[in-house]
């Protein structure tokens, strides 16, 4: 009996509607520094010249539907555990919502560094964590219509990510033209909750506690298992050499940061991107990565500060599954790419760029994300807040090499035309925190056909970081025409086709049918097919999840196999023996022993079931 009635006082300690943020959130928050804010912002050019008072209407107006807007953190005494969102009694519109004009000269120039300096300020942690900045006046901008104006919106990075902040920017903007005639609705009431009292943060932070006394070590101890069978995995299909593991070099980017931030931004049509991804059989972000690889090393080869080895690049990843309820959270991982610095011929880095992020999947779906997610949770309360400031305070990034140097994040956004009181956006650009030891950012944002790469810095790590979104441009420019040039000598030159393709097709429906085959011979096997005088590749990815085949080059396979087209085809068809092949040297294995052995068994296996 006394333990239920302990329950239920702990149970209504707090309303359930007084919600503490999770640990990944809390992440966010206690890496804030003077001169590290860590807000995410958009800049949203309007066409025309939308009036103040019926922007804030507007906003006004849907204020209901974004809850946390009007919401505050609250901390726990002594911050004995992570805060709570609580309703700002104090909730005011005008202290969120400001305008003011650009300043003369009212050119791209000016709004990019009027944006820095918006940017550049922190977010006042005793309020709701946004704020807005209507600017008049865009009347010298390129490609935007006189008396235009511009929205810099800032959230904190505690409160969303970048998918969440896709669906805020769904519940603002209209899809229709026509909803310029409809009349702004009148702001629903909104009556804030008291303020709990301390004693009553208390015993709601304790009721977790209460209830599971052996969370901390129960959830460290499911992260760590799920972590260890994930690299086990992974392990099983890697060479288990030193040089596989990551060697992340020291650059530029990864020094102190200064509290101004520089951005910069190129535009590119995204029918141009996923025209060079069909082409070259890779992904959109492939693309995306493979054109940030190349403005970085121009730009560091400028500065003669390109280091040999190929920079790591942290590719935020969302884990929000499929028709899971949209939430303004943080439900993102990551995933760690060599993007190829190292390498300077584009089709060469683009290539070698999609093998990492195929692994990089792989190991992601091992260890899997929400085991990830959950190891920020496992962290004991106030720990990662005193983590964060000793990281910064005492300059330990100083003592060890950084785990990745630049972040590139793609963010998918709406491919129509979006509308605030009847005028167009024109572009939406994403500007992001940096903090000491991750002094650059790259964001991709599509939007209507376009593909905005904003760069964000700050005034000590890159000064001039218009000049890097030129080299992000020329990249691009560099890119496309090797891709177009190289289809159009396939179109002309005449190419011998391998007899080979059943084998292809009828080996990867055997791999596919049986996942403990899959698991085993995780990794990318490179089939070199000679065909008379000319020759033909194969790389077959096996992943966890599947097997893919596609023609084309290897760069760095567990194993090599190179055969003739015609002795492969009829292996296939029991023409020709596995052993007798192999004995007379007309099938070439190439790789460490133990891979090689494995890769023969497999052929050997599929050969005798066939």
């Amino acid at each position: 009996m006394p333990k239920k009635i302990i329950q239920d006082f702990l149970e209504n300690a707090l309303d359930d509607s007084i919600q503490q943020i999770s640990g990944s959130d809390a992440g966010f928050l206690y890496a804030e520094s003077p001169s590290s804010p860590m807000h995410i912002a958009t800049l949203t050019v309007v066409e025309g010249s939308l009036e103040f008072e019926d922007f804030k209407a507007i906003v006004a107006s849907k204020l209901h539907l974004i809850p946390k807007f009007r919401k505050r953190l609250l901390n726990v005494p002594m911050n004995l555990d992570y805060p709570y969102w609580v309703d700002d009694p104090n909730f005011d519109i005008d202290l969120h919502i400001t305008r003011q004009r650009l300043p003369e000269p009212s050119n791209w120039k000016t709004l990019r560094e009027t944006t820095s300096t918006i940017f550049s300020g922190p977010l006042d942690l005793r309020r709701p964590l946004w704020s807005m900045t209507f600017i008049e006046g865009l009347d010298e901008v390129s490609q935007v219509p006189k008396g235009s104006v511009a929205i810099v919106a800032k959230v904190h990075h505690v409160m969303i990510d970048g998918s969440s902040g896709v669906g805020i920017m769904g519940l603002l903007f209209d899809k229709n033209l026509e909803d310029k005639d409809k009349p702004i609705p009148k702001p629903k009431p909104f009556e804030a909750d008291e303020l709990p009292d301390e004693f009553s943060l208390l015993v709601k932070s304790s009721q977790t506690f209460f209830k599971d006394p052996l969370r901390i070590p129960k959830l460290f101890g499911e992260s760590a298992f799920s972590f260890i069978k994930g690299n086990i995995k992974t392990q099983i299909s890697a060479k288990k050499s030193v040089k596989n593991k990551f060697s992340t070099p020291n650059t530029i980017f990864n020094n102190s940061v200064s509290p101004k931030r520089t951005w910069g931004t190129a535009i590119l049509s995204f029918d141009r991107i996923n025209t060079l991804r069909k082409l070259m059989n890779v992904s959109v972000n492939d693309m995306i990565l493979a054109i940030c690889a190349g403005g970085i090393r121009k730009y560091l080869q400028e500065k003669e500060k390109l280091p040999i080895q190929p920079l790591v690049a942290n590719v935020p990843i969302s884990i929000r599954v499929k028709g899971e309820k949209q939430e303004m959270n943080n439900q993102i991982s990551n995933m760690l790419v060599r993007i190829a610095t190292h390498i300077k011929d584009p089709i060469e880095r683009l290539e070698y760029i999609q093998e990492q992020t195929n692994m990089g999947k792989t190991r992601h779906k091992a260890v899997g994300a929400k085991a990830l997610a959950k190891m920020a949770d496992a962290v004991p309360f106030g720990l990662a807040n005193l983590a964060s400031g000793l990281y910064s305070k005492y300059n330990i990034k100083e003592f060890h090499r950084p785990p990745f140097n630049v972040t590139i994040t793609n963010v998918p956004g709406p491919q129509m035309p979006l509308y605030l009181r009847g005028h167009k956006i024109l572009s939406i650009f994403g500007l992001t925190p940096v903090l000491d030891g991750f002094g650059l950012i790259i964001a991709a944002f599509s939007y209507n056909g376009l593909v905005s790469l904003t760069t964000t810095s700050d005034a000590k790590t890159m000064p001039d970081a218009d000049k890097f979104s030129r080299y992000i441009r020329e990249s691009a420019n560099e890119l496309e025409e090797i891709i177009l040039s190289k289809g159009k000598q396939k179109e002309t030159t005449k190419v011998k086709k391998s007899k080979s393709t059943p084998f292809f097709t009828a080996f990867k429906k055997f791999l596919n049918a049986d996942d403990n085959l899959k698991a085993a011979h995780i990794g990318i096997y490179d089939f070199e097919l000679f065909l008379g005088d000319d020759f033909v590749n194969y790389q077959v990815t096996i992943s966890e999840k599947t097997v893919s085949v596609r023609k084309k080059k290897a760069s760095k396979p567990l194993v090599s196999i190179a055969i003739d087209d015609e002795n492969l085809i009829n292996l296939y068809k029991k023409k020709l023996l596995l052993k007798e092949v192999m004995i007379q040297s007309r099938l070439k294995l190439t790789g460490t022993k133990k891979n090689t052995d494995k890769f023969y068994k497999l052929l050997a296996t599929f050969l005798a079931q066939k």
